[in-house]
């Protein structure tokens, strides 16, 4: 070879030359303090993951979990016994600590959703961000941040997700690609996979916390003040059908949750979401899940459906998780129909935008309904419009309390009873300001006290109700 003639060529005596560094490869990028210390990292990272793999693969083998009895504690702790004496079997130098790490995360890829496990755990996290197995990001105080958790690769990641959405009886592969889901705490999940996804499975969780949100937490929070929420509960004890508005991640489904749990206990009332997330209080509830089709394209069950079936069913109340489609104008007619006191929300940046979305909505149902009884419709159908919105920063609030007081010509009349006005932003980029009482007083007053809502007209008055403190 040329290197093996260019040193029988070279005379002894010149040892020098032999020591002059090699010039690096045009291929190879030059070494660098970070690289020669990630690649023993990452070396052993893979080392583990098989390590990891293979100890679940033995677990499977020996052990049938679904005829083990017991609760999920004692379960768990049988079958940590069994992996920690894997463990011990396997001739590994691991410290005490890589062990004990080994235990559980094959505990976690067995009972829970591998990775996510650590994430799920703190409560801090409000979504969890998937984008591929090498990419999670986590929201914690409304900010986003790049976490180190990862998947061994994109089979991984389509395992935890398979196992997320079986266990609600949906699936996700190349004939349906798009999925939505919950998990077990009611938390939303959204998985979208390759062909539809280029750089590998994607999947967003939008959690639910342990401890719910209570209106203690919203005047806590300063997301409304007690004002507000005496009239709101006035509002859903009176009957009246209210409408929540709000963009992607403004807390909709929360206020609606916490709306419902001023409904009467003594009513009956049926709930149709496409995840069921809502957690009611109330005793007397049926709750429904749209269904997707099966995997010849069949058997799919909508919103519209549901909505259409549940009112057969003699409810008092109709609390729809969100109206996306043709299932607006449904809405609309059970509202008008004698089902008052019902729920729902839409996505809109603001109580106008809210009309104008309900029209395209009820558009889409396929009849061909003038524009002005469209507006008739919502107007007749819709006493309340409440807003909720998320600010720079993170904060969420409502930030909107309007009475649809009826139509004008062609023109839907509204007028703001409460809102929030932004006084400017912190240093750190927070939205602050002050909620107000416009002195305006809702033309439902008497419909209210007719069904034994009573309100302290004082809070109608017009002044400044709370103010945030500027931090």
């Amino acid at each position: 070879m040329f290197g093996n003639r260019t040193a029988q060529a070279a005379p002894p005596a010149p040892i020098k030359a032999q020591k002059r560094p090699a010039a690096p490869s045009p291929t190879k990028a030059p070494d660098t303090p970070g690289a020669r210390s990630a690649k023993p990292s990452r070396a052993k990272q893979d080392e583990f993951n098989q390590l990891k793999t293979k100890l679940h693969r033995r677990l499977v083998e020996q052990l049938d979990l679904s005829a083990m009895e017991g609760d999920d504690q004692s379960i768990r702790a049988s079958v940590s016994e069994v992996v920690t004496r894997l463990a011990e079997a396997e001739d590994t130098l691991l410290s005490y600590n890589e062990r004990k790490r080994l235990v559980a995360e094959v505990l976690d890829e067995t009972f829970g959703l591998g990775p996510l496990e650590v994430l799920l755990a703190d409560e801090a996290i409000s979504d969890i961000l998937i984008n591929g197995p090498r990419q999670i990001y986590v929201e914690k105080g409304g900010k986003l941040e790049l976490t180190e958790v990862q998947f061994r690769d994109n089979a991984h990641l389509m395992h935890a997700i398979d196992k997320i959405v079986s266990s609600v009886g949906r699936r996700c592969d190349e004939v349906s690609p798009m999925v939505d889901a919950r998990l077990k705490d009611g938390s939303r999940v959204n998985a979208v996979i390759p062909p539809l996804a280029i750089d590998g499975p994607s999947m967003s969780i939008r959690r639910f916390g342990a401890d719910p949100i209570t209106w203690d937490d919203y005047i806590n929070f300063n997301s409304c003040t007690e004002e507000m929420r005496m009239f709101l509960e006035a509002a859903v004890v009176g009957g009246l059908n209210i409408l929540i508005v709000g963009g992607t991640g403004s807390g909709k489904t929360t206020l609606l949750n916490n709306l419902s749990s001023f409904i009467p206990s003594d009513e009956r009332i049926v709930t149709i979401e496409d995840a069921a997330e809502l957690r009611l209080r109330q005793s007397h509830v049926v709750r429904m899940e749209s269904r997707p089709a099966n995997i010849e394209g069949k058997g799919a069950i909508g919103i519209r459906e549901l909505l259409i079936n549940s009112l057969r069913m003699r409810p008092d109340r109709i609390v729809v998780g969100e109206c996306r489609g043709a299932e607006t104008l449904d809405m609309l007619q059970a509202m008008n129909t004698g089902h008052d006191g019902s729920l729902t929300t839409i996505h809109a940046n603001s109580t106008r935008d809210a009309v104008q979305r309900v029209e395209t909505m009820v558009m889409m149902a396929g009849f061909d309904l003038p524009t002005r009884a469209i507006r008739q419709q919502f107007a007749s159908a819709i006493h309340l419009i409440v807003q909720a919105q998320r600010l720079t920063g993170g904060a969420r609030k409502i930030t909107t309390v309007t009475e649809v007081q009826g139509m004008e010509g062609e023109i839907i009349t509204m007028q703001d009873i409460f809102k929030f006005e932004p006084l400017g932003a912190t240093s750190e980029g927070k939205v602050h300001g002050q909620f107000l009482a416009t002195g305006l007083r809702p033309g439902f007053l008497e419909k209210l006290k007719s069904h034994g809502a009573h309100v302290d007209e004082r809070i109608f008055e017009r002044r400044v109700l709370a103010v945030d403190p500027v931090k």
